[in-house]
């Protein structure tokens, strides 16, 4: 496995996101940049973080990434692995993804 890390910044559906990955290159597809082997946490602790999850629903099973290249806000070798986000591109505040809570009874 590749020691190299990378946090890619991209818009998607009005949102920013930022995702950890391994490998970024020029895709086989023209104008589209390859994003693979995303890294998420290895659920070691107790913790969980709503973004987290939903992300890892979102792309947990995505083998390669291929995301528009004016999708693309930044690409950024990092020393180590951060905090996963999504914002709303018009503020740049975090979406807060609500933790699932039983209905309330009636």
């Amino acid at each position: 496995m590749s020691s190299r890390l990378y946090k890619i910044t991209f818009l998607n559906a009005g949102k920013i996101y930022e995702l950890y990955a391994r490998r970024v290159s020029s895709s086989a597809l023209w104008g589209f940049t390859e994003v693979a082997e995303l890294v998420f946490d290895a659920h070691d602790s107790l913790v969980v973080d709503p973004t987290e999850e939903r992300l890892r629903s979102e792309f947990g099973d995505t083998r390669v990434l291929h995301l528009p290249m004016q999708s693309i806000v930044r690409v950024e070798e990092v020393e180590r692995r951060g905090q996963l986000s999504i914002r709303d591109s018009a503020t740049g505040e975090r979406v807060i993804t609500p933790f699932p809570m039983p209905g309330k009874p009636r």
